[in-house]
């Protein structure tokens, strides 16, 4: 594995953004590579391997890697990266963080609108569902939609394979939870489906892609939105200020909103790891019956211990790509959809630093 170091005013991302980061790494000599792939702010590393860092701040040495989001000993998470989509490679990549989850585990995924193509197909995740020895859980939509009714929902899932493939459940369809908020920029409570504490622990395994209002959906999207039930999804959409009909609050309030939510679902259940499949890269979520054709060739499968870290690698990786990801990069940027990455990494769900592991 070969990568080259860029200079960190150069690499400084927050304070240009990802496309004008492009055209001044090319400008200086070239995209940083990690086997061919451009990433920025990689560490010398060796072939076998060794961690790469993406840090998104300047820093003077690159920290060892932890799987370990809440830890604060100046380590930075591992995101552990793989080029192929397929199962076995979806497997590896989540062996690598080399954590288990024990007990009863729900592995939350979205099921995907009807009439829509690009959700993740069981056929890909079966192996790993039944490796966890999980169940595909999910929430109702708040939206009008096949999936917006406990009946339709369960029809959804069965149409699209899951309930072939593993025990199936939608989580507020006997109500909601309340998740007390700690220190929330807009949430005092989070509201996830009642069946959310059957569970002794969660596998977020979540599709990347575009996003209509959030501009992209990933891990944060699908442990906030995603485990929201019906009026959990109101009081996000709203920032606080509605359960009960659909309200949009302002797009910073809503994203800051979405990392409040993240909060509460991982302060009441820290027993949590997280893949995210980068491939039918859409500019429209899976909640569009009719998404937008990707653009953008498949990018691989990334994994790790913290969300927020595996979000920002997924970023960092559509912007480093030489494909046509000018369409998403545009639906990224229009909502300021870094944003919500930000708000995470300031109320402690996660670190926005991470180490690229290619396996």
């Amino acid at each position: 594995m070969e990568c080259t170091r860029f200079d960190r005013n150069t690499c400084r991302l927050t304070h240009m953004t990802r496309r004008s980061f492009v055209s001044a790494a090319a400008v200086a000599g070239g995209m940083a590579v990690l086997s061919g792939l451009a990433a920025c702010g990689a560490s010398p590393s060796s072939s076998e391997g060794e961690p790469v860092s993406t840090p998104n701040e300047p820093i003077d040495e690159v920290g060892e890697a932890t799987a370990n989001p809440g830890d604060t000993s100046g380590k930075v998470p591992a995101v552990y990266f793989v080029h192929a989509v397929e199962p076995a490679a979806l497997q590896a990549v989540f062996d690598a963080i080399g954590e288990g989850l024990s007990g009863k585990i729900g592995v939350k995924l979205s099921t995907g609108e009807p009439g829509g193509d690009h959700y993740l197909k069981a056929d890909l995740i079966s192996g790993l569902v039944s490796a966890v020895g999980g169940t595909i859980v999910e929430c109702n939509t708040a939206y009008g939609g096949g999936r917006s009714s406990t009946d339709a929902h369960y029809q959804v899932a069965a149409d699209h394979g899951f309930t072939g493939i593993a025990d199936f459940q939608i989580m507020d369809e006997d109500g909601s939870l309340s998740l007390p908020v700690e220190g929330g920029l807009h949430l005092s409570e989070n509201l996830v489906g009642t069946h959310f504490s059957d569970y002794d622990g969660f596998l977020v395994l979540s599709h990347f892609k575009g996003h209509a209002m959030a501009g992209f959906g990933g891990a944060l999207k699908n442990i906030s939105i995603g485990m929201a039930s019906r009026e959990g999804k109101l009081l996000i959409h709203s920032a606080g200020q509605n359960r009960t009909s659909w309200s949009s609050a302002a797009t910073p309030d809503f994203q800051e909103s979405m990392a409040d939510a993240c909060k509460a679902v991982l302060a009441s259940q820290p027993n949590m790891l997280f893949v995210n499949v980068m491939n039918n890269l859409s500019v429209d979520c899976d909640c569009d019956p009719s998404p937008a054709p990707p653009k953008m060739a498949d990018v691989g499968i990334l994994a790790s211990a913290d969300p927020v870290a595996l979000d920002q690698a997924c970023i960092d990786l559509v912007y480093a790509s030489d494909d046509d990801s000018a369409d998403l990069i545009e639906r990224i940027e229009s909502l300021d959809g870094q944003h919500v990455l930000e708000a995470a990494e300031q109320l402690g769900v996660g670190s926005r630093e991470y180490e690229l592991v290619e396996i």
